[in-house]
């Protein structure tokens, strides 16, 4: 084995443990953890710079299919097909496997009310984690213009009736005339 081969082996275990470690506090998928990712194998591990990491994540999540895709990219960019099947293995088998036996266990104690209130208050740990990859991934704020209107169209969405996707046309339309 080359030292080559040696060195992608290493990245590939490194990436199946950092992943196996992190998949189990993927809680409301795999997105929730980029911010712990890139801690973890941009900061730390340096397994990858910055705008692969970032360039992993916008290829993914412009793709179609499943959200969880981008590990495989991340995993791609680190090193290629071995770092891809690593990373997926490693985010994939212990949740997936945790999922499958508790869903089936909540299935048949639905009517409880500790698994209710623990599913009410999965809530907002999994908002808070989609917060704080938004927050890592968002660029730096230079016009406060598109983050009110966020917000404005967040608030109509939440408090109103109003349809999401007549919002979601409204904003195309004013983007399309230069006013957004």
């Amino acid at each position: 084995m080359s030292a080559a081969q040696a060195g992608d082996w290493a990245t590939c275990l490194e990436l199946f443990q950092h992943f196996l470690s992190m998949s189990l506090l993927s809680i409301g998928g795999a997105i929730t953890l980029v911010s712990e990712m890139h801690r973890i194998l941009v900061d730390e591990a340096k397994v990858l710079s910055d705008l692969a990491f970032t360039n992993a994540i916008a290829l993914a999540q412009a793709a179609p299919g499943p959200n969880v895709l981008f590990v495989a990219l991340i995993g791609w960019y680190s090193a290629r097909f071995g770092g891809a099947l690593s990373s997926m293995a490693g985010i994939m088998l212990p949740s997936s496997t945790l999922t499958l036996l508790v869903s089936r266990w909540v299935g048949t104690h639905r009517h409880w009310v500790s698994v209710r209130a623990f599913q009410a208050g999965m809530t907002p740990v999994t908002v808070g984690l989609l917060l704080a990859s938004g927050w890592l991934l968002a660029p730096p704020v230079q016009d406060i213009a598109p983050f009110a209107i966020s917000m404005l169209v967040a608030l109509l969405v939440w408090r109103t009736r109003v349809s999401l996707m007549a919002l979601i046309g409204l904003g195309g339309l004013l983007g399309a005339l230069g006013w957004v």
